[in-house]
């Protein structure tokens, strides 16, 4: 069975959803912790999202820091998919495995909404069972989720496909270029500030017009990675 590691940092939030997503998925998740300096023999990685280290710094700066971080750094770099969610894809900007960073949102506040985003690379370890284009819908929550890059990393992000999710309907937090989730160019890191371990599993979620349909965009995501390790294996 596949395993994927999901790292606990002090102040983490989501670290017990990413697991049960990972399970739905069909794969085994192995708790792992920021102060090992082992990753468990796991055949891919999530970080989860939260408050690390409260925040303190600029969101993910410490984690980034933290003795598990040099094993996921290597593990990342030599091809291991690596999933950052939120606060962990603030850590992956932070360690330099995505470019750019997240500062704090342009309205000033924190924002808990279902968010529509639309699927612009299906080319990703986590993203390869998506329909290219696929417009899909689940949480957001965040107050420092607006992505920021130089004009020559934007560029480039747009024009070698690295944007891996967009806002739609509304930008929530002043991204430039409406970008809610990028890659690395390798397509195995990818970050993204909304959270599909919130949408994994029907019955949990609003089943309303206005709102989440059944709770389950978000799956599809783990069960890519997993797909493309058992493929792969």
């Amino acid at each position: 069975m596949t395993r994927v590691g999901v790292i606990t940092f002090p102040g983490s939030l989501d670290d017990r959803d990413a697991q049960r997503a990972v399970r739905l998925a069909g794969g085994e998740a192995v708790a792992l912790w920021h102060g090992s300096h082992s990753l468990e023999g796991v055949d891919a990685i999530v970080l989860p999202g939260g408050f690390s280290y409260g925040d303190y710094l600029r969101c993910g700066a410490i984690a980034s820091l933290s003795p598990i971080m040099s094993e996921v750094i290597a593990a990342a770099n030599s091809g291991m998919p690596v999933l950052g969610i939120c606060n962990g894809f603030q850590m992956l900007t932070e360690a330099h495995l995505l470019p750019g960073g997240l500062i704090r949102n342009d309205h000033g506040n924190f924002i808990c909404r279902d968010q529509k985003l639309r699927v612009e690379n299906v080319s990703t370890v986590w993203t390869s069972h998506f329909e290219q284009g696929a417009e899909i819908t689940i949480p957001l929550k965040n107050g420092e989720g607006g992505f920021i890059a130089d004009t020559d990393t934007i560029a480039r992000l747009e024009g070698e496909g690295q944007v891996v999710f967009r806002y739609l309907d509304v930008n929530p937090n002043g991204s430039i270029n409406d970008i809610a989730g990028i890659s690395n160019d390798r397509g195995n890191v990818v970050g993204l500030m909304p959270h599909p371990e919130h949408a994994t599993e029907e019955g949990f979620g609003p089943d309303t017009a206005l709102a989440m349909r059944n709770g389950t965009d978000g799956l599809l995501v783990f069960e890519s990675a997993i797909a493309s390790l058992v493929a792969a294996a």
